[in-house]
């Protein structure tokens, strides 16, 4: 193999190592269920009949937090909310609007306020100031398009709770945590690392504040040798919604997503086709420039005007001197 030859294939594996390296944690995320840290069917649909046992277990605060502009709440998520507060008469209730929170990341989390003034979606804020209240106060986070089909009370007895979405990785419309839970410290000491603007909304969002950003800092800490008390429980789908078992009911919402989520929404459902054709589209653009490559070569190598090019003496037969 020539020389040439050999330099190419190695900075070309260098180049696809750094690619690799670079998105490992979104790579990662593709082949990740969370089944390791699911909470298990069997604790959701166990009846609460002890209620002193239960509230033994319990860790979390009694508090449901969820946010919007204002109080005026529109009408087709005011069933969901009503639905979580006629469920938890024993539970505070905390609403959110824009005004508050600003307010509470400018009296208590102040080195985020320039940040946090700064997204350019009012969705980043509301995004942003969910992880902020679930640090502080702990608590369960809930969407307004998230409805209550049971009480929360099994919720409480882990001290960090995300839940599964398809086809991978977490989602941040349901949460819960303990205060100051390491993880939920995590993500906001990351918020200001991953606030970029890349153009098309919807990938902004989920990126800089959503739930792509929660996925991978989620993927990170997860990977890390923890004691059990910090470790983030997973709420599986089957125990999300859709079944008679399942904790919660979606009403209809996400009114945030912009034309560019048709896009994304479309490549989510066909991640594998994509894989596999983004790896043969790189095969075959390895293959075009390894072929000019080559030919680059052989070209320079013929060229007797080439640089290195050495024109030798014509060799003479002895007999025709003779």
């Amino acid at each position: 193999m020539r020389k040439g030859t050999k330099v190419f294939i190695f900075v070309n594996f260098v180049v696809i190592c750094l690619l690799v390296n670079a998105f490992s944690t979104l790579i990662a995320l593709l082949f990740e269920d969370g089944a390791v840290h699911a909470i298990p069917a069997a604790d959701i649909m166990r009846p609460s009949e002890d209620h002193t046992d239960r509230n033994d277990r319990q860790v979390i605060p009694r508090i449901i937090h969820q946010t919007y502009i204002n109080e005026s709440i529109p009408a087709q998520w005011v069933p969901s909310q009503r639905s979580c507060i006629d469920l938890h008469p024993d539970y505070e209730y905390k609403l959110w609007t824009d005004t508050l929170s600003r307010e509470f990341i400018r009296t208590r989390y102040p080195w985020f306020l320039d940040t946090f003034d700064s997204y350019p979606f009012p969705i980043q804020r509301a995004d942003a100031i969910r992880y902020f209240i679930l640090d502080h106060y702990g608590g369960i986070y809930l969407d307004l398009d998230d409805g209550c089909a049971r009480r929360l009370d099994v919720m409480l007895e882990y001290p960090a709770w995300l839940r599964r979405t398809l086809p991978t990785g977490i989602s941040n419309d349901a949460m819960g945590a303990i205060p100051h839970h390491p993880f939920f410290e995590r993500v906001i000491q990351s918020l200001e690392r991953y606030a970029n603007n890349y153009g098309m909304p919807y990938i902004t969002v989920m990126s800089s504040t959503g739930p792509l950003f929660l996925s991978i800092i989620w993927k990170q800490y997860m990977s890390e040798e923890r004691p059990e008390q910090d470790h983030v429980r997973v709420l599986m789908p089957p125990e999300y919604r859709n079944n008679a078992w399942s904790i919660f009911y979606i009403a209809k919402g996400n009114s945030w997503h912009g034309k560019d989520a048709q896009t994304i929404f479309w490549m989510g459902k066909h991640w594998m086709l994509l894989t596999f054709s983004g790896f043969a589209v790189a095969g075959i653009v390895f293959a075009v420039m390894f072929y000019a490559w080559t030919a680059w070569i052989g070209t320079n190598r013929r060229d007797k005007n080439g640089p290195g090019y050495i024109l030798l003496p014509r060799r003479v037969s002895v007999d025709r001197m003779a």
